[in-house]
């Protein structure tokens, strides 16, 4: 097979759609988009391969199985670094690099047989969440629309991933955004890392930028409940006005 693959597209969130649109510039088009998790899945057609990037539903062995290539997956870590359902906030919280991998997906979750992976550096680092799901997920893509065609041309060996390596990320959660009792380092990584959910807080201030001054964490700016983003000196001379 030397023409394109035919593929259906699991898709979901954010990275999905930055995903989908570099493999439609790359001449890649899915013969069916299923972008939403929450919806019942319609009736699927057959296809050289499925490709799930960040879809928010496990999908059953039945449906994984069902292509002649299988189901390949676009993951924003370095597997089997940061598996799991936060690889983004994961690395910018834990890691000092990060990138992207295309593995073929098994009956555990983000355990499947690597088929690509690239280390995608990011200056500077830590950065902030949306950002790094920018460039990665464009990593992602371009990634994928390498390795898809060679995957269903049979030119690309699959390898087992290192299970003495591998490491797990948990759902984030609203209880995990309090950075009142946490180091500088590691309270400007909790800031970038939930900068679009569940934002970081000291009590019901929300903070979204900051940096560190002489090993402190020295707040930039804030959302004071009820109000719209402003400086944090303006957020102070306000209260002292109060």
């Amino acid at each position: 097979m030397k023409n394109k693959p035919s593929f259906v597209f699991f898709g979901s969130s954010p990275i999905s759609k930055i995903v989908l649109d570099v493999l439609r510039k790359n001449g890649l088009t899915p013969i069916l988009n299923i972008d939403s998790a929450k919806a019942p899945l319609p009736p699927l057609p057959d296809a050289d391969v499925y490709v799930v990037a960040s879809f928010g539903k496990i999908l059953p062995d039945s449906v994984i199985y069902k292509p002649k290539y299988k189901t390949l997956n676009v993951h924003p870590s370095l597997l089997p670094k940061l598996r799991g359902p936060a690889p983004i906030q994961g690395a910018i919280l834990e890691e000092e690099k990060t990138g992207v991998t295309i593995m073929r997906l098994d009956e555990k979750m983000d355990h499947g047989p690597i088929l690509a992976q690239r280390e995608v550096p990011i200056h500077p680092w830590p950065q902030k969440y949306e950002i790094v799901e920018q460039i990665l997920g464009e990593a992602g893509g371009k990634l994928l629309a390498e390795v898809m065609p060679k995957w269903v041309n049979k030119e690309i060996q699959e390898k087992p991933q290192d299970e003495n390596l591998a490491t797990y990320t948990k759902m984030i959660k609203k209880e995990n955004s309090d950075i009142s009792n946490d180091s500088p380092e590691k309270a400007l990584r909790k800031i970038l890392a939930y900068h679009t959910w569940p934002r970081a807080r000291i009590g019901k201030l929300i903070i979204t930028e900051a940096h560190i001054e002489a090993d402190k964490l020295v707040l930039d700016k804030v959302i004071p409940p009820g109000k719209k983003e402003m400086l944090y000196q303006d957020y102070l001379r306000g209260k002292k006005q109060n």
